[in-house]
């Protein structure tokens, strides 16, 4: 007999919406400034589009800034005014009285309620809040060493062998890995203190600390334990992996420096997500300068958060050398690889928008066991820090 839930064949079909979206709409309910921020950080992506969470529907934005998939919402009202409606409701419905039917059963996506509340759900990491580095106008930041939920995360090890991350490393978000089936995000709740910003949240692979001061070539050696298939079917397919050079807790001193230098062997090499081994990483300005490599910082140039690949690549199964064109003195930056699960906009500040990836979604996108989930900023509007505070939901579906 076929037990399968209609919601576990949902989550679990991999499939992406290809359907245009009226624009309009998207901007009336994002504002045109959020709308274009979004757009910005996508230019060059050699990924599959990625879910924009926040989003009620369907939405997946593709690495042309095209808006994809089944969106109701922006015909008369914007975010703000579908946050002020659900604000008044709520109070409507707290100022009823309230009668004992908790756990009462559900049917068909409800079925999936119902397997949450018999303990198949977790929040991840409990509560999360993270407050964010200063930024710089056009820059994607880290949020991986900064605090409080979760607490900062450490460095990667150095080169050769690197860190290939997981969920018991500190600076990731706690979860327990399900007992069977697979773990699946369906929802949150969450804000952000300054408005316009957005978040990757994304599975921390594998990160290798750069040496400092140095202009040789430098073997890498470690590799990730996730998405590292080259069957483009399999939810375990290294395309989309993607790679960011990210500034530690030292700043990098002003001398001008690029990442690889071309010709001769001293560019920056990585296995593609075909398998293919020396791939060769086009070279990528870093960004000198006291405020230009502030800590936490991507060292690339900006509006980009992701390091390009070469022609036809579309992801990074692992690195295979790092390379800098000049001996900066001081600082700290490590090649980090990382996996995108989706971005959440923040069109509404300081307060706690609902999220529902389950009913709303053509997908709950897939947690893998061990996972090391992380977040960081995409290139920032403006240059306040910013704190972000929350909780994830999870649920684990029948094997």
């Amino acid at each position: 007999m076929n037990n399968l839930k209609p919601w576990h064949r949902t989550i679990r079909k991999n499939t992406r919406p290809t359907d245009p979206i009226n624009m309009d709409r998207i901007e009336r309910w994002l504002g045109a400034d959020k709308m274009l921020h979004l757009q910005r950080s996508m230019r060059g992506w050699y990924g599959a589009p990625i879910n924009v969470r926040d989003l009620p529907g369907s939405v997946w934005i593709t690495k042309d800034g095209d808006f994809i998939g089944k969106f109701g919402r922006g015909g008369f009202a914007s975010a703000y005014d579908a946050f002020e409606d659900h604000l008044r409701r709520s109070w409507r419905e707290l100022s009823k009285p309230q009668y004992g039917i908790a756990h009462a059963g559900f049917t068909s996506i409800s079925d999936a309620l119902a397997r949450a509340s018999s303990g198949n759900s977790q929040n991840l990491n409990g509560t999360i809040s993270k407050a964010g580095p200063t930024k710089v106008v056009g820059s994607a930041s880290s949020l991986w060493r900064v605090g409080t939920q979760p607490i900062a995360g450490a460095a990667g090890a150095a080169a050769p062998g690197g860190t290939a991350h997981v969920k018991s490393n500190t600076g990731a978000m706690a979860f327990n890995n399900p007992s069977s089936g697979t773990l699946h995000l369906v929802g949150a709740d969450f804000s952000a203190s300054i408005i316009n910003n957005a978040v990757m949240l994304y599975d921390r692979l594998f990160s290798v600390a750069k040496t400092i001061a140095s202009v040789a070539n430098e073997s890498v050696t470690g590799v990730p334990t996730r998405y590292q298939s080259s069957t483009a079917t399999t939810e375990d397919y290294a395309g989309g992996n993607f790679l960011f050079m990210e500034v530690g807790a030292t700043a990098y001193a002003n001398t001008a420096h690029n990442w690889g230098v071309a010709g001769g062997s001293n560019e920056c090499l990585y296995r593609n997500q075909a398998g293919t081994d020396n791939s060769i990483l086009p070279v990528l300005a870093g960004n000198p300068g006291g405020v230009a490599t502030i800590a936490d910082r991507f060292d690339m140039p900006v509006n980009t958060w992701f390091a390009p690949l070469a022609s036809g690549d579309t992801g990074i199964m692992d690195l295979a050398q790092m390379r800098c064109s000049a001996s900066v003195a001081t600082g700290a930056l490590n090649f980090v690889i990382g996996h995108p699960i989706g971005i959440m906009a923040f069109p509404v500040i300081n307060s706690l928008l609902p999220f529902d990836w389950l009913t709303n979604r053509n997908q709950a996108p897939r947690i893998f066991d061990n996972a090391c989930l992380a977040m960081f900023e995409l290139p920032a509007p403006a240059t306040t820090a910013t704190t972000y505070t929350g909780m994830i939901y999870a649920t684990s579906a029948a094997p």
